[in-house]
C-alpha cells in the first residue's frame, strides 16, 4: 500500500516531469574505488573517535551563552566556565559574542590562546576553534553560542566501543536531480537541545528504494559558518531506533559538473548527540520520515547506553 507522502511525490514528480531516480549504476571499477574509499574513511572515523584531541569522547563540558554577551574562562571558581588544571590561568580568556564572531581575549598576563598553531592575546574568529594548553575550545555559533570544551586526557576515551556500520550497498546510491523549491522558505529545524534552527529549504530529492517512491527535502542551515552552497538531509527512516540512532541521520549531497547530486546513503552518518551530550544536533522534520528501510550508512554504536 502506498503511502500518502509517496503519493504525493508521485504527483509532484509528474507535474514538474521529474521522475523519481533509481539507483546510480556503476561500473565494476568506479564501485571498487568507491568501495576502497568508503571502508578507508570508516576506519579513519573510528580512530578519530578512539583516540583524537577532537574527539566525542574528548568533551568534558559545555557552556551556552544564553541571553549573555560574554563568558570567561579560566581556573577560579568564579569563572562562567571553570577549567581546573595547572595549565590555565585564574582568569585566562574573556570570550564575546559579536554578532557571527567572537572576540577572544586574553586576560591574565601570562595568560594566550592558540589559533592554528599561533599564540595569541586577541583576536575576531568566525565559528571555529581555538587551544588553550592541552585543551581545545569549540567556539560553536548556530546562532545559539556556546562554548564547548575537549581534554585529550578526558576519562571519556574509555568508553570507546568502536562503530558500526550496514555493509556497503550501492542501491543506496543515487545521481539524482534536486527539485528546486520554487519559493525558496524559511523553516524551523528543531534540535536536541530545544533550540529552533533556522534553515533554508532549498528543495526536494525524489528516488525509489526497493521499488518504492520516496521523497526527501534537503534543507541549509541559515547559521554562521555553513556554506551558502551546501545541502543538507535530515532523515528518519525505518531501521530508526532499531539499528539506527534513535534521534536520525544525516547525509550530505554531493553537486556533480553537471547540475545534479549524489545522494549516497553509504555516506548517511550520526549527529554527535549520538555520542556526547555536549552538542546540539537538528532533529529530523517531519517531512523527512520514510517508512521503508534505509540499511546503508551507519548504525547507533549505543553510546548512551549503560555498560
Amino acid at each position: 500500500m502506498i503511502s500518502m507522502i509517496s503519493l504525493l511525490a508521485v504527483v509532484f514528480a509528474a507535474t514538474t516531469g521529474v521522475a523519481p531516480a533509481s539507483p546510480a549504476k556503476l561500473a565494476p571499477a568506479v564501485a571498487d574505488s568507491l568501495r576502497a574509499i568508503a571502508l578507508k574513511d570508516r576506519e579513519d572515523t573510528r580512530e578519530w573517535l578512539r583516540a583524537k584531541p577532537t574527539s566525542y569522547l574528548a568533551t568534558v563540558q559545555r557552556r551556552d551563552f544564553g541571553n549573555r554577551a560574554m563568558l570567561t574562562i579560566g581556573r577560579d571558581v568564579h569563572n562562567d566556565m571553570r577549567i581546573d588544571d595547572p595549565e590555565i590561568s585564574g582568569h585566562h580568556l574573556r570570550v564575546t559574542v559579536e554578532g557571527d564572531s567572537f572576540h577572544v581575549v586574553a586576560v591574565d598576563p601570562t595568560a594566550t590562546f592558540t589559533v592554528k598553531d599561533q599564540e595569541r592575546r586577541e583576536a575576531t574568529l568566525p565559528p571555529s576553534q581555538i587551544g588553550v594548553g592541552r585543551f581545545t575550545l569549540r567556539l560553536s555559533h548556530q546562532r545559539f553560542p556556546a562554548i564547548i570544551v575537549f581534554d585529550p586526557k578526558n576519562p571519556g576515551f574509555s568508553r570507546y566501543k568502536g562503530l558500526e556500520w550496514f555493509p556497503l550497498d550501492f542501491r543506496y546510491r543515487y545521481e539524482l536531480a534536486l527539485t528546486p523549491n520554487p519559493a525558496a522558505d524559511t523553516v524551523i529545524i528543531l534540535s536536541t537541545r530545544g533550540n529552533e534552527r533556522r534553515a533554508l529549504r532549498v528543495g526536494w530529492f525524489d528516488f525509489r528504494v526497493n521499488g518504492r517512491t520516496c521523497r526527501l527535502e534537503a534543507s541549509r542551515l541559515l547559521e554562521p559558518g555553513v556554506d551558502e552552497h551546501s545541502l543538507s538531509v535530515f532523515f528518519r527512516d525505518a531501521t530508526t531506533a532499531k539499528t539506527t540512532y534513535d534521534v536520525g541521520r544525516y547525509v550530505d549531497p554531493q553537486p556533480l559538473p553537471n547540475g545534479n547530486w549524489v545522494l549516497d546513503f553509504n555516506n548517511a552518518y550520526n549527529p554527535a548527540c549520538a555520542v556526547s551530550d555536549h552538542y546540539n544536533c537538528p532533529i529530523p522534520p517531519r517531512a523527512n520520515v520514510l517508512s521503508v528501510a534505509i540499511m546503508a550508512g551507519e548504525k547507533d554504536s549505543h553510546y548512551h547506553e549503560h555498560p
